[in-house]
């Protein structure tokens, strides 16, 4: 039993390897990498940047990253008995509005799925004249009713928070621009009735004295509820010389504020290193999407992004983590004040 309590539904059937021999790395990959390969469906070159939840009969279902072979970004469901291999429907997830009329996004990328009492969410990259986050419902994972979207462009990687923090539901999200946003931190909002949304406030900015987080940073899985605070997982991106490096880091946010930051993770956690991460349509990318959690026995499966080609598996245990996130830690600018 760890000392560090998550809280949540119990997932003994969750995708698990142990620790490598000899090895004392916080998080370590799945043997099986990638889990999702090129051209893993007729007509679709890339399948990455997915999400994934526990479903039915002890099996797991996701909403996943599809890009055509005219590299036309859309969202499609798959579907696992055991978390690791996936069957993919032949095609693109369908959205209706309040009304049941057609609502389909132009692109969709990037999703997150997050359950908040008996609902599903889908939170995705739109288009709206430019770059902004969609939001949809579910309960099935065959329809799905848009909600107007949360902001004006420009603005990426939204992910809410899995239940309501004192009466209103949460969303992180990162200001960005119409291309490839040099900048960028991550801010919050909140909301009565996930339309109207107010109170935005700063979380996290980049940089810190490490550089693979100097250039942007956003949220990737919905933040894990621990006894600690909220569990974060976030990329963090660093510039180089041949491009943009796209890093996996962790901060513990306050679990009644999480504009405050508790601790922040000084060090990146898993960075492009194995080929299936630095070779493919976007080079030398780690970028989490979904986690899935049991809370009896502290085990993480993390499943992120590799190289916008691929999606790769990872592992960890809450305690170690988390004690190596608070040896770890460094305070950023104002991260441990209310972000108002």
């Amino acid at each position: 039993m760890s000392k560090i309590q998550m809280f949540g539904e119990a997932l003994p059937h969750m995708p698990w390897e142990p620790r490598p021999a000899k090895s004392d790395a916080v998080i370590w990959r799945s043997s099986k990498n990638p889990i999702v390969k090129r051209n893993p469906v007729d007509g679709i070159a890339r399948i990455f940047n997915s999400a994934i939840v526990p479903w039915e009969n002890n099996t797991f279902i996701g909403v996943f990253r599809a890009e055509t072979i005219a590299t036309l970004p859309h969202l499609r469901v798959g579907r696992s008995d055991n978390g690791v291999d996936w069957v993919f429907e032949n095609k693109q997830l369908q959205m209706v509005d309040e009304q049941g009329k057609s609502w389909n996004p132009y692109y969709a990328y990037d999703p997150r799925v997050i359950k908040i009492e008996d609902m599903y969410y889908v939170v995705w990259c739109t288009e709206a004249h430019g770059p902004a986050i969609g939001l949809a419902r579910t309960l099935d994972f065959k329809t799905f009713v848009r909600f107007e979207n949360p902001f004006i462009p420009f603005n990426r990687n939204g992910v809410l928070f899995p239940r309501k923090i004192n009466g209103n539901y949460r969303i992180l999200s990162r200001a960005s621009d119409n291309g490839h946003t040099p900048f960028g931190d991550i801010f919050m909002s909140e909301s009565p009735d996930l339309v109207f949304w107010g109170k935005h406030r700063h979380v996290m900015e980049r940089g810190g004295n490490g550089w693979w987080q100097g250039l942007k940073i956003g949220g990737g899985p919905a933040p894990i509820e621990t006894s600690e605070g909220w569990l974060l997982f976030y990329h963090g991106v660093c510039n180089t010389c041949n491009g943009y490096v796209y890093s996996m880091g962790a901060a513990i946010l306050d679990i009644n504020e999480p504009s405050i930051v508790k601790y922040r993770c000084k060090n990146y956690l898993l960075t492009p290193e194995m080929p299936y991460e630095e070779v493919g349509f976007v080079p030398n990318v780690v970028f989490p999407c979904a986690t899935l959690q049991d809370p009896a026995t502290g085990r993480i499966a993390i499943y992120y992004g590799a190289a916008d080609s691929y999606v790769a598996l990872a592992y960890t245990e809450v305690e170690s983590l988390v004690e190596y996130i608070k040896n770890n830690h460094e305070s950023v600018g104002r991260d441990q004040e209310i972000g108002r």
